[in-house]
C-alpha cells in the first residue's frame, strides 16, 4: 500500500505542477540541428558507451525499499554553518567558493566563471530536492557580474530555474551544453548571450578556453532523457587549467581527457549521490579518486555533496571514502575541502579542512 501512496503523490505533484508553472520543464530542443552530430542518434544523444540510467537489478520497488530503508544520518540533524563571503570584492588570487553540491564560483584573472549554480531545490515537485538547512542562504542579491556561466547539463540539480531567471541580466555569457540553450533562451536569455557546444568542440573568450568534453550521464528536465547533452568542460588560461567535471559516471574518458587536455591544475569532480542501482551515471568516491588520477590533475575538489539527499547513503559517507582512497594512496592526491562559502585561494592551503566531522 505504501508503495503505490508514494507513487500516487509523485504522480499528483507532477499534474500539479504543469498547472502552475510549466516554465520550469524547459524548452524543447531543436533536433534538426543535431542531426549531424556523432553523439546524436534517433532523436538522442548517446554516452561513449552504452550505459543504463539503472541498473537491470533495479526495479521500481527494489529503489524504493533503497529509500525506505536508507540511512538515519541520510541528512545532518544539526545546521551547516555557510561562511559569509563577500563575493562582489574577491581577491585577484585565483580562487574557488563552492556552495555545497555542484555550485561554485570560480574567479580567475579578475574574471568570474559561475557553475551550475543552484540555490532552491533540486526538484520541480515541492515534495522532493529540499537542500539542507544552513546558516545562511546565498541568493542574486550577493552575486557579481558574472563573466561566464557555465552549465554542464539541464538536471534539476544543476539548471536551477529560478536563480537562471533573476541572473540572466548579470551575466555577459553562457557556455552551455548543446541543446540546453532552449531552455536559457525561454526563460529569457539572449542568442548572441548563449555559447552551446558538443563534445570536443571548443570557444575562446579573450584569454579563456572552454571546451566541452565527454562525461557518462544524461539529461532531461520531464519524461523524454537525452534531448540536451551532458558535459564536463576544460577551462584553460595562460596561467592555469581547470576541469569542471559535471556529472558523471567512471569510464575511460577519463583517462583520455587526461592525456589529451591535461594536465590539470585543479579537477573538481562529483562525489555523492552514487547507489548500487545507479552505478553507470555517478561514480562512488573511489572512482572519483581514480579519475582525478587519470585526468593528470595536481589537486581534486569534491562536490556534488552536502547540500541535497538525493541517494541513500550517509551524507557524510563521500567525503569520508574519498579521503580513505587518498590514505591508500603512495603518491596522493591534494584533496580541498573548504567549508561552503568559504573563499579557496588556489595558492595557499589555509582554509577550513574536516569541517563536517563537527557536524551531526
Amino acid at each position: 500500500m505504501l508503495i503505490y501512496t508514494s507513487l500516487a503523490i509523485i504522480v499528483l505533484a507532477f499534474i500539479i505542477l504543469s498547472f502552475l508553472n510549466t516554465a520550469v520543464f524547459g524548452a524543447k530542443t531543436n533536433q534538426k540541428g543535431f542531426e549531424n552530430e556523432y553523439n546524436f542518434k534517433n532523436g538522442i544523444f548517446h554516452n561513449l558507451s552504452q550505459t543504463q540510467v539503472m541498473s537491470k537489478e533495479g526495479s521500481f520497488f527494489k529503489v524504493l525499499g533503497e529509500w525506505l530503508n536508507k540511512s538515519k544520518e541520510n541528512e545532518p540533524k544539526d545546521i551547516i554553518a555557510v561562511i559569509e563571503s563577500d563575493l562582489k570584492n574577491l581577491p585577484n588570487n585565483p580562487s574557488v567558493t563552492w556552495f555545497g553540491h555542484s555550485s561554485y564560483l570560480l574567479c580567475v584573472n579578475e574574471k568570474t566563471v559561475l557553475v551550475d549554480p543552484v540555490f532552491h531545490r533540486a526538484s520541480p515537485i515541492p515534495l522532493f530536492g529540499k537542500p539542507f538547512p544552513t546558516s545562511f542562504d546565498y541568493d542574486i542579491q550577493h552575486f557579481p557580474t558574472i563573466d561566464y556561466l557555465v552549465i554542464t547539463h539541464d538536471h534539476y540539480d544543476h539548471l536551477d530555474y529560478q536563480f537562471i531567471k533573476k541572473i540572466i541580466p548579470q551575466v555577459k555569457q553562457f557556455v552551455v551544453s548543446a541543446g540546453v540553450e532552449a531552455h536559457l533562451l525561454l526563460w529569457g536569455a539572449k542568442e548572441n548571450q548563449i555559447t552551446a557546444l558538443n563534445w570536443h568542440q571548443n570557444k575562446t573568450f579573450e584569454d579563456f578556453n572552454f571546451t566541452a568534453l565527454p562525461a557518462r550521464h544524461f539529461s532531461g528536465r520531464k519524461f523524454k532523457r537525452g534531448e540536451t547533452l551532458w558535459s564536463s568542460f576544460a577551462l584553460k588560461t595562460k596561467s592555469l587549467s581547470i576541469y569542471l567535471g559535471g556529472d558523471s559516471g567512471y569510464d575511460h574518458h577519463f583517462k583520455e581527457i587526461g592525456e589529451n587536455y591535461g594536465p590539470f591544475d585543479l579537477a573538481i569532480l562529483e562525489c555523492g549521490q552514487y547507489g548500487k542501482y545507479w552505478p553507470n551515471i555517478h561514480m562512488t568516491p573511489e572512482e572519483t579518486y581514480l579519475a582525478a588520477k587519470e585526468l593528470n590533475s595536481k589537486k581534486l575538489f569534491p562536490v556534488h555533496w552536502a547540500k541535497f539527499s538525493l541517494s541513500t547513503h550517509s551524507w557524510k559517507e563521500p567525503i569520508n571514502l574519498l579521503l580513505a582512497s587518498q590514505q591508500l594512496d603512495q603518491a596522493p592526491l591534494e584533496i580541498i575541502t573548504p567549508q561552503i562559502g568559504e573563499v579557496y585561494n588556489f595558492t595557499l592551503s589555509n582554509y577550513s579542512k574536516n569541517w563536517w566531522e563537527n557536524v551531526n
